[in-house]
């Protein structure tokens, strides 16, 4: 196991690089830059505004500028926003990561909590009202735009009053205790939590009816009948954890959705994640801050598919001895 942490740990070093590369001559090839909205102020002549611009170093050559980043990137200074007043960009961001971590590890707990059992109980009750249930729900959850399901949380929190209408409230309050400060916080994060997993439910319920459908026909399973096995013994010990092995290889996969996804509802839910900064970043062509939030989602992505292969090795032998 060490040596394929460190196997993937090496692979991840090339890759961030290509991917940091090729962001950054993208987002240097758009029209404009973090000072094109200052042409349009009457107030402010051209020779100021190229006087700034030779101050950043907006006048360089793009590999001069990708080099400088990268070589400040490699010291974890990933430089000033230029839309925040010149605040470091990892101070700017950290804040917002813990809120956006926060949300994508509850939406997937929450997604292999709900999924897991339903796909196991459509693929045994195959063919039934159940599996028919399960399927429709599945095919709601894919289909349904994130933003729509957003929109109706909100409509939810608005007419009924249990849950915030937006934010992620306090982190900590002094006044109230423990277990009060997290029933506050689990109460502003049950909705955008729960509109950011409602894919990935769909997606973990139909892989796993059709794994464990295609587990439960394999000949180990008919042994395992003929040999008087009771059922549950037979999908709980040995099909369940043989149609496990595809759902977690797609966790890593999920990352990525899940970061994607948490844009659209951070944005409409209010929720102080990196999703909205990304936008504004986007907005006010802010390259250092739109350069961190891609390097992050990349490392989340690569962590995420390390999680899962670690996971794979513990669930498969055949994995640990290959």
């Amino acid at each position: 196991m060490i040596k394929l942490i460190i196997k993937r740990l090496l692979q991840a070093i090339p890759t961030l690089l290509i991917i940091s590369a090729i962001s950054f001559l993208v987002m240097s090839a758009a029209p404009g830059d973090a000072l094109s909205d200052l042409q349009s102020d009457p107030g402010i002549s051209p020779e100021i505004i190229e006087s700034i611009r030779r101050e950043q170093g907006l006048d360089q050559p793009v590999y001069v500028r990708y080099w400088k980043w990268l070589s400040n990137a490699a010291r974890g200074d990933f430089g000033q926003s230029t839309s925040y007043q010149g605040m470091p960009v990892t101070k700017l961001i950290g804040p917002r990561l813990w809120r956006t971590l926060e949300l994508s590890l509850a939406a997937n707990i929450l997604a292999w909590c709900v999924a897991l059992p339903l796909g196991v109980i459509a693929a045994v009750r195959r063919d039934s009202w159940l599996d028919r249930v399960c399927l429709w729900l599945a095919s709601a959850g894919l289909s349904t735009p994130r933003i729509l399901l957003a929109l109706l949380a909100l409509l939810v929190a608005v007419r009924t009053g249990l849950f915030p209408i937006g934010g992620a409230g306090p982190i900590k309050t002094a006044e109230l205790s423990f277990g009060q400060n997290l029933i506050q916080s689990l109460r502003y994060l049950v909705l955008p939590a729960t509109v950011l997993s409602l894919p990935v439910i769909a997606i973990y319920l139909r892989q796993m009816r059709g794994n464990l459908l295609e587990v439960l026909l394999a000949d180990f399973i008919r042994t395992a009948r003929a040999k008087g096995l009771r059922e549950s013994v037979v999908i709980g010990k040995h099909a369940l954890r043989n149609a496990l092995n595809p759902i977690i290889t797609l966790f890593g996969y999920s990352i990525a959705g899940l970061l994607s996804g948490s844009i659209i509802v951070e944005t409409v839910m209010s929720w102080p994640g990196i999703g909205q900064l990304t936008i504004s970043a986007v907005q006010t062509r802010d390259l250092p801050v739109l350069m961190c939030t891609v390097m992050i989602a990349s490392m989340m992505l690569l962590v995420g598919n390390l999680i899962a292969d670690i996971l794979l090795m513990l669930s498969d032998p055949r994995v640990r001895q290959e």
